[in-house]
């Protein structure tokens, strides 16, 4: 039985693109991931387009969206299936004159009810709220509590990912508030017994979750 809520992977800050590729194959082999956010932090413009040559035709040969993270024009110039934005990038109307409506935009609302509103009558396709828990891959020290998201889920239609420290073990309570997406990163991509082991445990906490719900 598949889970309602699915995984949204982000990449590691920093790759090897091709040693990379194998890992994500692995990851995405068993299903239950919707989409994968290429997320590179100092990194120069062609190390962007080269992790997005190799990394796009993996996801979308999977049916996983691939997502750049902060950079419009590169997404729409690389085939991207989206950009991800953060309350201090590019607007959102302007962010959409350059991807078209073809291609996903999401939000990161953090703590925000009244931001996700903003961005969801700006057109976002998604929002993101946390951090829910202490994250190694970007901590801001803000937390965000369950009733973002079980608000959220009652009032509005547009999906809602949850982010911010989240594993196997700890992430019942957001699928059971009602979040469409969890997002994680180093409880994939860290995971002792590699990334498609790491993928099957969430979908193994999703459905536990659930069936409580």
């Amino acid at each position: 039985m598949s889970s309602r809520t699915r995984l949204y992977l982000i990449t590691p800050p920093a790759l090897a693109p091709q040693a990379f590729a194998g890992r994500l194959g692995e990851a995405l082999a068993g299903g239950g991931v919707a989409s994968l956010q290429l997320r590179l932090e100092g990194a120069d413009e062609a190390a962007w387009r080269q992790a997005a040559e190799v990394l796009r035709p993996i996801c979308q040969a999977a049916d996983v969206a691939f997502v750049i993270n902060d950079k419009p024009r590169l997404a729409a110039e690389l085939g991207a299936d989206g950009v991800h934005l953060g309350p201090h990038d590019m607007p959102i109307r302007e962010a959409r004159e350059i991807v078209g409506f073809d291609r996903v935009i999401g939000f990161s609302a953090g703590d925000s009810k009244h931001a996700a509103f903003e961005a969801g009558q700006a057109g976002a396709d998604y929002v993101a709220f946390g951090a829910f828990f202490p994250s190694p891959t970007k901590d801001t020290g803000r937390r965000a509590d369950l009733s973002l998201i079980e608000d959220w889920a009652a009032i509005s239609e547009v999906p809602c990912v949850a982010i911010g420290g989240l594993r196997p073990e700890n992430c019942g309570p957001v699928v059971r508030a009602g979040a469409d997406l969890v997002a994680v990163s180093s409880a994939v991509w860290t995971h002792p017994e590699g990334p498609g082991a790491a993928v099957r445990a969430f979908r193994g906490a999703f459905r536990e979750a659930e069936r409580q719900a």
